[in-house]
């Protein structure tokens, strides 16, 4: 089930919120939890045991962290066990086939692929399970007494499948003690539509676009068009991944839970450090405190500084995806990184900002068609046409598609853009008469009316509904 569909819209979540509300207060965990694990097992019935199980050992290894808080080296051997078997759950789902397929190309043999079906949000959810386990070793946090609390903790809907990671220290308070006001209610309420609003129309019109030019043969696709569909897609994993996180974030608010940021216009960042800081925030933040620092950072010689981001970044390309595109992603802004560090950084901070940020755009642009085709054989045929290696076409159709998602393009590449913030400022500045103010809400809560209505009418028609990050 998906944030943007009819079951959750006008079923699932308005069920969920009559029982949330109308129960005694005391029950809200447990209504919350029950039907987060229907909601989960609504696309995953046999998974769902498999997120149990894992939060189930991470909270008994915590509770017998706690019991061996003077005996540190007891407390690392449980470190360690809970490090095995969140990394072994992960990698036996995610990475067994990859990994027996180079075991056959390189050494010959035909050992059979398992074929398992991929668990939903499954790099997410052992994360954040995993981080409860660290924090607590590092006393970070208080351990959890409550088993049932701490599933709901792992397997909350509004986050569970795509993120943002939540922490267990963010919300610990909030899983026991949490009060709901209108005021944050309607906030986020409001936070859910723009979400959903942003993926139904922007992100799935401009994927509709890139299957459109992914889907032409390189002698027809043309330069101009390739291009076309490459920033289609970096703004519909944007708008998609963004878009859900709004949702997450705003369900989370109309529940009394207070989610990290994830993104914060990464688009409009003016380099490749700049962009990770606003870019997928809790995947950021997690690599580098559970990660980076303890390797080491940046508090180190060069070549162990190089190293450290070149783990860093394997280990966040092979966290998207079992696949090389993503292994040489990865690795693509390790290498960036890495040279605004210590050979071109300075000089870049010297040119002008839209020179700085035509250069963040087209590293962007052309990392995520790395991202976004596995096969690297079409994946460097596409970038092929992208740089004229291909002719130097415009394309076939060119006009068609320029026609037909012009204005969403036009739309999405403003939205990306951090005007919003500065349109809030400038309204919070003016000191309106209250009689205005109720009719510029009204006219508000009229256009969302109109936007919720379009996207409904969409979300009838259209079958092309994918979430991009449901697969990581």
């Amino acid at each position: 089930m998906v944030f943007s569909s009819i079951p959750f819209l006008f079923f699932f979540f308005p069920t969920f919120l009559l029982c949330y509300f109308l129960l005694p207060k005391q029950c809200r965990n447990y209504v919350l939890l029950f039907f987060s694990l229907l909601f989960y097992a609504w696309g995953e019935p046999v998974y769902v045991f498999l997120m149990i199980g894992v939060s189930f050992s991470d909270y008994l290894i915590g509770r017998l962290m706690h019991k061996c808080s003077g005996r540190p080296f007891a407390k690392k051997i449980c470190l360690l066990v809970s490090v095995i078997i969140d990394l072994a759950a992960l990698g036996f789902f995610k990475y067994a086939d990859f990994l027996v397929n180079i075991v056959n190309q390189l050494i010959g043999t035909k050992i059979p692929l398992l074929s398992l079906a991929l668990p939903i949000g499954i790099s997410f959810f052992v994360f954040q399970s995993l981080s409860y386990t660290i924090d607590l070793y590092r006393g970070e946090v208080t351990v959890e007494k409550s088993y049932l609390d701490y599933l709901m903790y792992v397997s909350m809907f509004p986050q569970l499948i795509a993120g943002p990671i939540v922490r267990f220290q963010t919300v610990r308070e909030e899983l026991h003690h949490r009060t709901i006001q209108r005021e944050e209610f309607f906030a986020g309420g409001m936070r859910f539509l723009a979400g959903l609003f942003k993926k139904v129309l922007i992100a799935n019109q401009l994927g509709l676009l890139f299957e459109a030019a992914k889907q032409t043969s390189a002698e027809e696709l043309g330069v101009a068009m390739a291009w076309l569909g490459a920033i289609a897609f970096t703004l519909q994993l944007y708008f998609d991944f963004s878009a859900y996180s709004d949702m997450a974030i705003g369900l989370g608010l109309m529940l009394g839970f207070h989610f990290m940021e994830n993104f914060r216009y990464p688009l409009a960042a003016d380099s490749v450090t700049e962009f990770w800081r606003r870019w997928h925030i809790s995947l950021s933040t997690w690599f580098r405190d559970y990660v980076y620092i303890p390797l080491g950072g940046n508090r180190c010689r060069v070549g162990r500084h190089l190293l450290n981001i070149a783990v860093v970044w394997f280990l966040t390309g092979m966290w998207h995806g079992a696949a090389w595109n993503y292994v040489l992603w990865g690795v693509y802004y390790g290498v960036l990184l890495c040279l605004e560090k210590y050979v071109w950084g300075k000089g870049l901070k010297k040119l002008p900002a839209f020179v700085r940020r035509l250069y963040l755009l087209l590293i962007v642009i052309v990392g995520f068609t790395v991202f976004a085709i596995e096969d690297l054989n079409v994946a460097f045929s596409y970038l092929g046409t992208m740089f004229f290696f291909h002719g130097a076409s415009l394309g076939e159709n060119l006009l068609f598609y320029l026609q037909n998602y012009g204005v969403v393009l036009l739309v999405a590449a403003i939205a990306a853009m951090p005007l919003v913030p500065g349109l809030k400022q400038l309204w919070n500045k003016w000191h309106l008469p209250n009689g205005m103010l109720s009719i510029a809400r009204a006219c508000g809560c009229a256009a969302c009316l109109v936007l919720f209505a379009v996207t409904v009418s969409y979300l009838v028609a259209d079958t092309y509904n994918p979430f991009l990050y449901f697969r990581f």
